[in-house]
């Protein structure tokens, strides 16, 4: 079956002006297992516009050769409003410039209205049930209508990922490992694609604040399941935030390693025929979102790191000094920013200029901070 590409259109923001988001499919339409993939919804997130560029490659000749069992749906890029947003030459493409929302927060919550739509009609047959539950989720979606560009862009890509086995969503980091985000129920489902990928940490959250894309596709059926107890509802999307390192790795060696992963692992699930070869040792295991420190700036200043990437602190080491260039003492100057935990520099800031309150590093640790219980864990 041959490549099938779709071009969708937004709502115009403007009189003159319109967007559109190209999506590529392959294999049987309505194929089961169906993937989803997207990159660079953070449209200033580069790598996962080469990593996806690459995948379509390996898909395509996959698809040649008929080897692709289920549907595969690749969106190249999912925030064309994102990509086109530079100021003064710089691409700011994390936030909305209309409103200031992050383009990864604030993703509709399925669980109300669909808890609505399925009361009463759940069965004894699994596979019955993730059927209804699917078929509510459509409805729900196409049941919306969009007052803004930004909100034809939601409902067009909650529609496309809604009913997929798997939500593969491409971000990275400032300057980062490879790792993950995924909900708590979600491991070790996930553990092959962390192992193919090289990850160095998986932090899993059953909310991790906020509504990212993945927690749209995975929150609703742990929510469902606990609801209605007397059925079984299985937790039947695999949804996860691949942070694909950090936003200056983007090279063609890099990307199609990253491809190849994330191809093998397609195959592992059951996606695409062929044998993905022996699966590699992990390089972590799992931990609890609320494990890791977000290290923070408590004062404006330049940041001098005092640990490189990949790193292992200890609780209190400094991660790294913050400067006033101004300082008349420049001894008195310098004030020194400590992790409060033990644990791996999974992330550094890339811009080395830092207000208050602005993340500096991340620190992976392995037992819960009782600093961050209870409170939103991922920033803005």
């Amino acid at each position: 079956m041959p490549l099938r590409t779709e071009r969708h259109r937004l709502h115009a923001s403007a009189p003159g002006t319109t967007r559109e988001v190209i999506v590529h499919r392959f294999g049987p339409a309505e194929g089961r297992p169906k993937a989803y993939i997207q990159a660079a919804l953070h449209a200033d997130e580069t790598p996962a516009l080469l990593v996806a560029h690459h995948l379509v490659r390996l898909l395509g000749a996959a698809e040649a050769r008929g080897a692709v069992r289920g549907e595969v749906v690749v969106v190249p890029y999912a925030n064309p409003i994102g990509l086109a947003q530079f100021l003064g030459g710089r691409h700011l493409g994390r936030n909305d410039l209309s409103d200031g929302g992050n383009f990864n927060r604030g993703w509709p919550d399925l669980f109300e209205p669909v808890a609505a739509q399925i009361a009463g009609k759940l069965t004894d047959s699994p596979a019955r049930n993730i059927d209804l539950i699917r078929a509510a989720m459509r409805e729900s979606i196409a049941a919306w209508r969009p007052r803004s560009e930004m909100d034809s862009l939601r409902r067009l890509l909650m529609g496309l990922a809604v009913d997929a086995d798997m939500v593969l969503d491409l971000h990275c980091d400032d300057e980062a490992l490879m790792h993950l985000f995924t909900h708590t129920d979600q491991w070790p489902a996930a553990h092959d694609l962390a192992a193919e990928l090289g990850c160095h940490a998986v932090l899993l959250a059953e909310e991790s604040g906020g509504n990212p894309f993945d927690e749209a596709f995975s929150t609703p059926w742990n929510r469902l399941a606990a609801r209605f107890t007397d059925h079984p509802v299985p937790a039947a999307c695999l949804s996860v935030t691949v942070e694909l390192r950090g936003s200056a790795e983007v090279a063609d060696e890099v990307a199609e390693t990253d491809a190849r992963a994330l191809f093998r692992s397609l195959q592992r699930h059951g996606l695409i025929d062929g044998d993905p070869g022996p699966q590699p040792e992990p390089l972590c295991d799992a931990t609890a979102l609320e494990a890791c420190d977000t290290v923070r700036a408590p004062a404006p200043g330049v940041l001098a790191y005092a640990v490189a990437l990949g790193a292992h602190v200890r609780k209190g080491d400094v991660i790294a000094w913050l400067v006033d260039p101004a300082a008349e003492d420049p001894a008195a100057g310098r004030r020194a920013i400590r992790t409060i935990t033990d644990g791996l520099v999974l992330s550094r800031r890339l811009h080395r200029y830092v207000l208050p309150g602005m993340t500096v590093a991340k620190v992976v640790g392995t037992e819960p901070l009782p600093e961050r219980i209870g409170k939103p864990l991922l920033e803005d």
